[in-house]
């Protein structure tokens, strides 16, 4: 079911990816605040550099496109809808036994016959709403471009393997991904979640100021010899011994691959095994480039990640 109330959604442009603040978790957990671990660390009320972008304007409602002016990193470029009709939905139903859901639901914006299929050029935007996407296929973004999604929930989809997060790359033998650059960036990672925070195959992740929080298996993960470099995140591990590791490689001859860790904190015994020689720092464009804070801040940076709750005509 998607309850959805007055979900915008903008059809739009696309090239790389930014993956950005969102909050995943797993159904059933509840998250626990900082000073749980740490009662020294207190993180004070501060905004990313996306946040900040929108969240300061009191306009932001009636001026939905300018979000996609607001991304960092490869995804600087994505328009999603920026120049395209926006779509409002209305209805929080949706009907998976039809092919020709009702106006005004988010599949009819879509028009998709079970799962919500993303087309590309397109934004979906949930902000000053309560949006959720779960109990079914939820979601299928692939062999598409200039895709923009914020402020929505999505959790418990099924068919498919809950807390499977994000599986960068096609398959190992897709060679053409090597071209493939990321940033997944200002997302909080929450607890319950197995693994693929992300997984990498063959090509570029710079993974920045992101929040981990008891992962299951792993947290970062690849094949094929991709390049990682994990800046300014802030891992805390299970109590589990066994699964403080915040990285695994799926292959033995692992040693060469680039994946460096700088800037990033480590709670509860986590540790990032690192690997390779030489720089593995992005390329960013000046217009792309963004300062990634230390780890101690992303408690901070992070803690609006997810739906926020915003009002219309005031700044979030």
């Amino acid at each position: 079911m998607a309850s959805l109330t007055s979900l915008a959604l903008l059809s739009f442009l696309f090239l790389n990816f930014a993956f950005t603040p969102q909050a995943y978790s797993q159904e059933g957990y509840t998250s626990k605040p900082v000073a749980y671990y740490d009662s020294s660390i207190a993180p004070k009320k501060v905004m990313n550099v996306i946040d900040s972008c929108w969240r300061t304007k009191s306009n932001w409602a009636t001026n939905r496109k300018a979000l996609a002016d607001c991304s960092v990193g490869f995804g600087k470029a994505a328009m999603g809808g920026k120049y395209g009709a926006i779509y409002v939905v209305t209805n929080p139903y949706d009907d998976l036994s039809t092919l020709n859901p009702a106006r005004f639901v988010m599949r009819y914006g879509y028009h998709a016959k079970n799962e919500l299929i993303v087309n590309s050029f397109k934004t979906i935007d949930g902000r000053g709403a309560k949006v959720e996407i779960a109990y079914g296929p939820c979601i299928t973004i692939q062999g598409v471009t200039n895709v923009i999604i914020r402020g929505i929930s999505i959790h418990d989809c099924k068919p498919g393997k809950a807390g499977l997060v994000m599986l960068l790359g096609h398959s190992d033998k897709f060679t053409a991904d090597k071209v493939m650059k990321v940033t997944v960036v200002f997302n909080r990672f929450g607890e319950g979640l197995i693994e693929r925070m992300p997984r990498v195959r063959i090509g570029y992740a710079h993974v920045a100021n992101n929040r981990y929080d008891e992962w299951k298996m792993y947290a970062i993960g690849g094949s094929a010899n991709p390049t990682i470099f994990s800046e300014g995140n802030y891992f805390l591990a299970p109590d589990n011994p066994g699964n403080k590791q915040i990285t695994k490689r799926e292959a033995s001859n692992w040693q060469n691959w680039r994946w460096q860790s700088s800037k990033d904190v480590f709670m509860n015994g986590a540790y990032f095994v690192p690997s390779g020689y030489g720089s593995c720092a992005p390329l960013y464009t000046r217009a792309q480039s963004f300062v990634a804070a230390p780890g101690y801040m992303v408690p901070a940076l992070t803690s609006d990640a997810g739906p926020l709750r915003c009002l219309v005509g005031k700044q979030c």
